[in-house]
Order: structure tokens, then sequence, then C-alpha cells
């Protein structure tokens, strides 16, 4: 796995405390959104989709700093929008360094390397770079030409100057195995610690909703994808959600595994779903009805859901849950290749779909921007989403 011992062990002590305190729900990792805004304008995102306004807010390092002390969490994800666009994100990490909390801070790299030096390689801190595949796909998913070189450079620029480097990669109807299987080899090249893949969540606000994938084309993606797997490559995520995702292990969502604070309070219910705001962490906990949530749920809008911040700590409560899941999970951490002759048939007898771009790129009002400058895109970015939530 593409993680540290320290981390695995932080990880592995929390979460033992949790269960041996009989507590039944329990937060993982703390999505901490401290701005909405974004350079880019991805056509399967939902979180750009703002008026101006809301898209100029943004928490204060304390605002920030409460959140996490609250909440309790050994880690915080800080997605987006790009948390670069944020000025005072140094102090935000620094803080959470400070906590000894392990950090992913989610960027497009875009300001990646004129900003490295506002930060300090450490362990609890890792650089988590949106890449969704090779040049071309990554390239059609922002909706920005030139995207996915950059994002490279931000990689590399990242791991020269010592700090832990991860990737993100969010995959859609009609991604090529062959060409996801070539980008792992590219990022492993690139010296990043580990990976992280996802199918894409249905956003109700993302301008294309057509590439979204089901559950059965995402269990047929990820077994063609993760079988077979080169012992080079190194996976930021547990081997239970990746066996998940192949159709190997039934999981039940774990909506409360990952909680969102950002600029309107801690969200109902999950990162992904938006049904209200709660004031503090919790009355998120005890407020919300948890049964309505998850695919087991019958809710419609969690029918066809299989993403990482769902699943994830699904697949740790899986491990820590019995011997069982124990034994599990360190096989597939130290021996499982996943040999599947069928999936390797799959692999090669695989035909790209020959999809276009995920949106027609100028057609209104889908607020996509190609351009070769930052500023030029945030400018337009925030002008065009005016259908907020």
């Amino acid at each position: 796995m593409g993680v540290p011992i320290s981390q695995m062990f932080t990880v592995a002590t929390y979460v033992l405390k949790q269960k041996l305190s009989g507590r039944k729900r329990y937060p993982l990792v703390l999505m901490l959104e401290p701005l909405f805004r974004c350079n880019l304008a991805c056509a399967g995102c939902g979180k750009i989709q703002y008026p101006a306004h809301i898209l100029k807010a943004q928490l204060t390092p304390e605002q920030c700093f409460k959140a996490v002390d609250e909440c309790g969490t050994p880690m915080v994800s800080i997605p987006g929008g790009e948390p670069l666009l944020h000025p005072d994100m140094p102090e935000i990490v620094a803080g959470l360094v400070a906590r000894k909390k392990y950090v992913y801070m989610c960027t497009n790299a875009l300001l990646l390397k004129e900003k490295l030096h506002l930060f300090k390689p450490s362990k609890y801190l890792s650089f988590s770079v949106h890449v969704d595949g090779q040049k071309e796909h990554h390239d059609l998913s922002v909706c920005r030409e030139g995207g996915h070189a950059i994002a490279m450079e931000g990689v590399r620029a990242a791991v020269a100057a010592g700090f832990r480097v991860t990737t993100n990669t969010t995959l859609f109807d009609g991604a090529d195995p062959n060409s996801v299987r070539a980008h792992f080899d590219e990022l492993t090249e690139a010296g990043v610690e580990g990976i992280m893949v996802s199918p894409g969540y249905t956003y109700d606000k993302a301008p294309d909703q057509q590439h979204f994938l089901g559950r059965a084309k995402s269990r047929k993606l990820f077994r063609t994808i993760l079988s077979n797997r080169k012992k080079e490559w190194k996976f930021n995520a547990s081997p239970i959600f990746m066996e998940f995702l192949m159709g190997k292990k039934d999981l039940t969502c774990t909506p409360w595994g990952m909680p969102t604070y950002s600029i309107f309070g801690w969200q109902k219910p999950c990162y992904l779903l938006q049904d209200g705001y709660a004031d503090t962490f919790q009355e998120l906990m005890e407020a919300v009805e948890w049964a309505k949530y998850g695919t087991e749920s019958g809710n419609p809008r969690c029918a066809n859901c299989m993403v990482h911040s769902g699943y994830e700590a699904s697949g740790v409560n899986y491990t820590f849950d019995s011997l069982k899941g124990l034994m599990q999970t360190a096989k597939a951490i130290f021996s499982s290749k996943y040999e599947d002759q069928g999936a390797m048939k799959l692999l090669n007898e695989w035909k790209p779909e020959g999809r276009g771009p995920l949106v027609q790129i100028g057609e209104k009002p889908t607020p996509v921007v190609v351009t070769t400058s930052v500023n030029e895109t945030v400018s337009n970015a925030a002008a065009t989403s005016v259908a907020g939530d």
C-alpha cells in the first residue's frame, strides 16, 4: 500500500479505540472544504455551480481548526474547489500538521509549482493531485487543453522537493482500461506514493450527466483495470475498498465515515449529498436519519454510488471488524495480484467507445472554460456559475 507505516498505525489505533469504546458511528476522515471556487470548471464537478458571492466565500484558519478539533479524526482531506486559491492555506496546513493530523491537500496542480515554497515537507502532509488519466482523457475531463502536462509537472516538482505526493483519478463511462493501466505506469514512474481511483458520483448540478458509471459497469471496468496488477503500483486506499470496486466484496455505505465541513457548516448527510447543514458535529451525528442513505436504503440518489468517500470507511471497518477481515486485508496487502484470466481477456478485447468530449466545450450554459490563463479561468468560472443549490 502507498501509505507510511506511521500513518497506518495511527489509523489502526484510532479505529480500535472506537470499537473498544462501543462507538458504532465514528468518522474516519474529515473532508474540510475551506472554499468552493476553482481555477477549472470540470464537466463532472458539482462543487462550482454556486453563484459568485458563494464562490468568493471561504473559511478562516480558526474555523478550520475548530472543525478539526471538534471532529477528532486522525486524517483530514482538504478538497474544494481549489485549496491553493485560499490565501491562508499555508497557515491552515501548518496548523493541522502541528496537531499531528495526516493531511491530504487536494489540488489540480495548476498552482502547485509556484506555491510549493509556502509549505514544508512533513510526514503529515501529502499533496493529493487530481489526474484523471492520460493526456487526452484528463484534458477532456477538466475541460482544459494542456491540463495534464501542468498536473504532471506539479507532481514531479513536489516529489523532487521532498513532499509526499498521491494522486486521485476519477473514472467515468467510456474510460479505456488499457489507458488507465498505462496511466498508473506514468504515475508510478513520476514517483507518487500512492494512487487513489474511484468512479465518479452523479452530482445533480454537474453539467455533464451522461457519462457517470452505474454499478454493473463500474465493477466490470475496475475488475479489468485492477486484476493482474503490477507489483510496482501502490494504491492509496484500503484493499477491501479496491475489492469492492472489482465486485469481489459486498460493502454497505458508511455515510458518516467522511463528514464534510464547509462555509455552510456540517453537511448532511455526506460529502456527496446536500440535505441541509448542522451547526456542530454532534448535531450532525445525532440529527441525520442515517438509515435513509446508502444503496441498501433504496434512496435513488445512492443507487449507483461506489465512491471512495462513501465506501473507504466501510472497507476499513470490514478490516477491523473481525479476525477474518484482518487476515483478508493482510493477504491483499502483501500477496494478492488478483490474477484473473477472464479480466485479462476483457482487457485484450476492450474496444474504446470513441466518445467525444464530456461536454461540448463552449456550449452555453455549461460553465466550461478552456484557457491558458489561470486568472481568466477563475473569473469565467465564477461568472458562469449561476445555478445555486
